[in-house]
């Protein structure tokens, strides 16, 4: 029977006719998982793989997995996986980048204040243990601590040297954050007695008289 390919559904039946068009735009799956937190859902499941993974063993994958989105929803809101990474960081780092605020005025106490601030987010568990991760994949892996330093660099040293009075600010900013960063590596992460087991009180008015002096002695 010579009609048989004249059914609706028979793409032959008449030659030259151009397939359906494809529909264009963002596929349905992705436009669903886009909707109104996906970046926020995004950033908190890298922040929780970071963290717990480190920078070399987190994926975007990986990242888009823990979200519930398509990778190409992790790369759409945020590029790459080191500009990802700084994102996170950052929000990690929002309780520590106030430091500046904190330390504004200067004054005869501003070496304290900045110990007491400091510890007081080092001595936080909620805190300290995000930056912990942080710390061990910037200890690990060169891209982690370029972004790692540029963060520190771009929103806590920069406005702290700016609150300074005193020759080479940027200088005495970086002195007093690397004898800090130097407790903490000793206390939170090798875990050494007696700095790791000692009082945080005791710990603050020792250091406080040196970062007193790279903040303000001439």
């Amino acid at each position: 029977m010579s009609g048989s390919g004249n059914g609706p559904d028979d793409a032959s039946s008449e030659p030259g006719t151009p397939p359906p068009a494809r529909r264009r735009g963002r596929p349905a799956r992705a436009a669903a998982e886009a909707g109104p937190g996906a970046r926020e859902r995004i950033l908190a499941a890298a922040r929780t793989e970071f963290a717990a993974r480190g920078y070399d063993k987190t994926s975007m994958r990986r990242i888009a997995k823990a979200a519930g989105v398509d990778s190409a929803l992790v790369h759409h809101y945020f590029g790459t996986k080191e500009q990802v990474f700084a994102a996170a960081i950052e929000l990690t780092f929002a309780p520590a980048l106030t430091m500046p605020d904190a330390l504004a005025g200067g004054g005869a106490d501003v070496g304290e204040r900045m110990a007491r601030f400091m510890f007081g987010v080092w001595e936080n568990p909620v805190s300290r243990q995000p930056l912990l991760a942080i710390l061990r994949s910037a200890l690990t892996n060169d891209t982690a601590a370029a972004v790692l330093r540029g963060l520190i660099e771009r929103r806590m040293l920069q406005r702290v040297a700016g609150e300074l009075h005193v020759p080479d600010p940027e200088f005495r900013a970086q002195l007093a954050a690397s004898h800090l960063i130097g407790i903490a590596m000793l206390r939170y992460v090798i875990k050494m007695d007696p700095v790791a087991s000692a009082d945080t009180e005791e710990i603050i008015a020792m250091v406080a008289p040196a970062l007193q002096r790279y903040l303000t002695q001439p």
